[in-house]
């Protein structure tokens, strides 16, 4: 089968690779893959930013259907279309597996980050972690499912979203257009901030009913915060672009004694902000990390009874041997979200 892998440490070092198809053990399925996504932290492994077990297959925002399975497996049946959560293994005994945290285990290994991933013809996954998905979620929609529910996971778990709330995203990547659009859609006010190269993804926001998309590098921010809070400063602040001068101008806009959820992976750390303004505004800084199977859940739901059509944040699907234009595209903010199909 084909596979991407990263094959060594440094810039780039990525490679097509022929490698054999592998077999599933007794709790475990073989996932065709039909479309999977390049996240941000995929774009940080092509950099060499983010260290990751090496040699290793990148990609775990994918959709498939189950083409073999593991003796142990009841509720999943060879056909079945399915998406899976990244946590891959987990020790099952510390205090957070037994809270289904998954997500903060210490020994999690994930999908594409510790095991191989689904830039691949076939990806393995825990049966127990896949999601069978009903007709009325596209195949190209459900490679959206894992970035959703990091989302969902931030807006509905690690914080409450009230109406009519005034609500910030930095970051119009793939995760702050989603990010948006789930903020917006549990009744809150939402202003998405990025840069001027960003222009595209702005743009493409604002298409997708996200009216206040703006370009942070030609606002004044004290005319914004006067414009959209009264002066009083933003309610809640989501940070999902990784850069440590937005994680500074979310501690700068938000509320005296407002929240901040940190949703980006940052490139390098440590991170210099002013943290006297934590302490001064008494504001509230979250960390939410990936997403765990409650999120998954919700996810799922979100999109069975959500009006929001999330087809136009895919802007560009290409097949694997073209990974090399995918991931230019992607970094360059050329596209909003783009698919590889294996």
């Amino acid at each position: 089968m084909k596979a991407l892998r990263k094959v060594a440490d440094g810039f780039c070092n990525m490679k097509l690779c022929d490698l054999d198809k592998p077999f599933p053990n007794d709790d475990e399925v073989l996932i065709k893959v039909m479309f999977s996504g390049i996240c941000g932290s995929d774009i940080h492994a092509f950099k060499g930013e983010y260290n990751k077990q090496i040699p290793l297959t990148l990609g775990h925002e994918f959709i498939g259907i189950v083409h073999e399975k593991g003796d142990k497996v009841t509720d999943l049946t060879i056909g079945d279309r399915v998406v899976s959560e990244t946590t891959y293994q987990v020790c099952e005994k510390c205090v957070h597996c037994l809270a289904q945290e998954y997500n903060l285990c210490s020994q999690r290994k994930g999908l594409g980050t510790q095991v191989d991933g689904s830039f691949a013809t076939f990806v393995l996954a825990k049966a127990e972690r896949c999601h069978k998905l009903p007709d009325t979620i596209s195949n190209e929609v459900a490679a959206l499912i894992e970035p959703l529910a990091c989302c969902i996971h931030a807006a509905m778990e690690k914080t409450h979203i009230h109406p009519n709330e005034k609500i910030a995203v930095f970051g119009p990547g793939p995760i702050g257009v989603l990010m948006a659009l789930v903020v917006k859609s549990l009744g809150a006010e939402v202003t998405l901030i990025g840069i001027s190269k960003d222009a595209y993804r702005l743009a493409k926001a604002k298409e997708l009913g996200i009216a206040q998309a703006i370009d942070s590098q030609t606002i004044e921010w004290t005319a914004l915060l006067e414009e959209r809070t009264n002066q009083l400063g933003f309610d809640q602040v989501f940070e999902c672009s990784g850069s440590p001068q937005a994680l500074q101008q979310a501690l700068e806009i938000v509320k005296k004694k407002g929240i901040v959820i940190q949703e980006g992976l940052f490139a390098k750390n440590p991170v210099p902000v002013d943290m006297s303004l934590l302490l001064n505004k008494e504001i509230q800084l979250i960390g939410s990390r990936t997403q765990k199977t409650s999120s998954w859940h919700k996810t799922i739901e979100w999109l069975q009874i959500s009006t929001i059509d999330l087809s136009p944040v895919i802007t560009k699907i290409l097949p694997l041997d073209q990974w090399e234009e995918a991931f230019r595209l992607a970094m360059n903010g050329e596209e909003l979200k783009v698919l590889l199909k294996p």
